[in-house]
């Protein structure tokens, strides 16, 4: 199950959980703030998923990209990946970063359109 290349520009890799090596796709968008999407890939991150990686890959991402996590909108993304089974329909989320553990809200499709490039729609 291969993600297609439209949900983002580059491959991130970050150490996920037991410093376990771990990849994700990573788009940066800027609009009026800078919009920060990182992607599921499945079969291809042996390591730990975006997910259970929680407030750890924002930060790395934040470092290695020169950003502050206060001041960008962090979203993770489940591509479609045309599988007969519903876990993999493409959904987003926007996830806030709390003292205790990440808020996610799931975005409705008309504010996916407001966020993203025309390329991830």
């Amino acid at each position: 199950m291969k993600v297609p290349e439209r949900y983002y520009d580059e491959i991130f890799q970050y150490k996920g959980l037991w410093g376990v090596p771990s990849c994700c796709g990573l788009k940066i968008v800027n609009n009026d703030k800078t919009v920060v999407i990182v992607t599921e890939l499945y079969q291809d991150n042996s390591g730990t998923s975006i997910t259970d990686t929680g407030k750890s890959l924002a930060e790395q991402i934040c470092t290695e990209k020169g950003f502050d996590i206060c001041e960008i909108v962090y979203i993770e993304c489940n591509p479609d990946t045309n599988s007969k089974l519903s876990f993999y329909d493409e959904e987003f989320y926007l996830v806030t970063f709390t003292d205790s553990k990440p808020v996610y809200r799931q975005l409705k499709p008309e504010e996916i359109l407001k966020l993203f490039p025309p390329s991830i729609r």
